[in-house]
C-alpha cells in the first residue's frame, strides 16, 4: 500500500476531514489532497507529524510493503459515510483556469465597485435640482437622472456579473487545484496585502468622515443650501470610500476564493448556499425599502440612513441564515 492510500485510511479512520488534517499539520487543504492523490508527497517533518496524528510508525507511512494493520482499517466503513458527507467531488482547477478568473476578477471588481457607487451617488440628483431651482417645478426633475443613474448601475451589474458568470463554480464547489497553482496564488495574494489593507483603510476613514460636512454646515451656518451641498459632498465621500472597499475586497475575495481559505472555505461553501439567496433577497428588500421611502418622502438627505443600518443589521440576518441553512 502506498503513502497516499495510507494516509487516506487513517484520515477516514480518525473522522478527519481534509480541511482539518490540513489545520492540524499547517498546510493547505490543497496539499492534503495532492498527498492523497499521490501528485506530491509531504516533507520528512509533516512524515514525523503525520505519524503523530495517527499514533503510527513512520516505516509503516513510508514503506510500500508494510500495511497498515487490521485494526487500523476495520472500523473505516462508518467513518466513511460521513465523510462522504462533509468530502464532496472535487472540481479540478488548471493554471490557466486559474490565471483567467483572477485577470477578469479584477474587471469584476471595478465595475461592481462603479455600480453600486452610481446607486449611492443617485440621490445627489434631486439634492443638486433643489439647490438649482429652489421650490420650482423643474426641481422635481432630479428624478430623471436619479432613475438614469440606477438604470446604467442595473446595466452595469449584469455586465460585471457575465465577466466572471463561467468561474460560478470556483464559488460552489470544492477545488483540486492543478501543482503551482496554490503557490502562484499565494504569491499575488502576498504582493497584494499591503495594497488591500491600505485601501480598506482609506475607504473606512472616507465612510467616517463623510458626515463631516454636514455637521460643519449646521453649526457655522444654518443655512439650507449649504447644508444641501455638505450633503452632496457627503455622497461623495461615502461613494469613493465605498468604491475602494468593495473593489479591494472582491479583488482579495479572488485569492481566498482558489486557496478556499476564510469565507470561501469548503465547509462554508457547503453551508453556505442557502444563506446566499437570503442574503440577496435581504438586499432587493433593503432595495426597495430606500426607493420607496426616498420617493415618497423626498427626504434624500437622510434616507441614506437606511443603507447604514442594513450593513450593521447584514452580519445578524447572515449569521440567522447560516444556522438555519446547515
Amino acid at each position: 500500500m502506498i503513502l497516499a492510500d495510507k494516509i487516506i485510511e487513517l484520515r477516514k479512520k480518525s473522522g478527519m476531514t481534509q480541511d482539518e488534517l490540513a489545520e492540524k499539520l499547517g498546510v493547505s487543504r490543497q496539499s492534503v489532497s495532492k498527498w492523497e492523490s499521490a501528485q506530491s508527497t509531504p516533507d520528512l517533518n509533516r512524515i514525523l507529524r503525520l505519524s503523530e496524528i495517527f499514533s503510527v510508525s513512520t516505516d509503516i507511512l513510508l514503506k510500500d510493503e508494510l500495511d497498515l494493520n487490521p485494526t487500523a482499517s476495520a472500523d473505516i466503513s462508518p467513518t466513511a459515510s460521513s465523510y462522504d458527507e462533509t468530502e464532496p467531488p472535487l472540481r479540478h482547477v488548471s493554471m490557466a483556469e486559474a490565471s483567467e478568473f483572477l485577470e477578469k476578477n479584477i474587471r469584476h471588481s471595478f465595475f461592481t465597485a462603479l455600480g453600486v457607487s452610481l446607486c449611492i451617488l443617485s440621490p445627489t440628483m434631486p439634492i443638486a435640482f433643489d439647490i438649482m431651482f429652489g421650490n420650482s417645478r423643474l426641481s422635481d426633475l432630479g428624478a430623471i437622472p436619479l432613475f438614469l443613474m440606477i438604470a446604467a448601475a442595473v446595466g452595469i451589474f449584469i455586465y460585471s456579473r457575465s465577466i466572471t458568470s463561467e468561474f460560478d463554480f470556483l464559488h460552489n464547489e470544492c477545488l483540486d487545484t492543478e501543482y503551482g497553482v496554490d503557490g502562484m496564488v499565494k504569491d499575488k495574494k502576498d504582493r497584494y496585502r499591503s495594497k488591500h489593507i491600505s485601501q480598506l483603510i482609506i475607504g473606512v476613514i472616507l465612510c467616517i468622515l463623510s458626515v463631516s460636512p454636514a455637521i460643519l454646515a449646521d453649526s457655522l451656518t444654518g443655512d439650507s443650501v449649504v447644508s444641501d451641498m455638505s450633503a452632496i459632498i457627503m455622497f461623495l465621500f461615502v461613494t469613493l470610500g465605498v468604491f475602494m472597499i468593495i473593489k479591494t475586497n472582491i479583488i482579495n475575495g479572488g485569492y481566498e476564493t482558489l486557496l478556499e481559505t476564510d469565507d470561501y472555505s469548503r465547509r462554508k461553501k457547503l453551508d453556505n448556499k442557502k444563506a446566499d439567496t437570503v442574503m440577496q433577497i435581504y438586499w432587493l428588500i433593503v432595495t426597495a425599502i430606500y426607493l420607496g421611502y426616498s420617493f415618497i418622502t423626498f427626504d434624500w438627505g437622510r434616507s441614506w440612513v437606511i443603507w447604514v443600518l442594513a450593513g450593521i443589521l447584514c452580519p445578524v440576518v447572515s449569521t440567522i441564515a447560516k444556522k438555519f441553512s446547515k
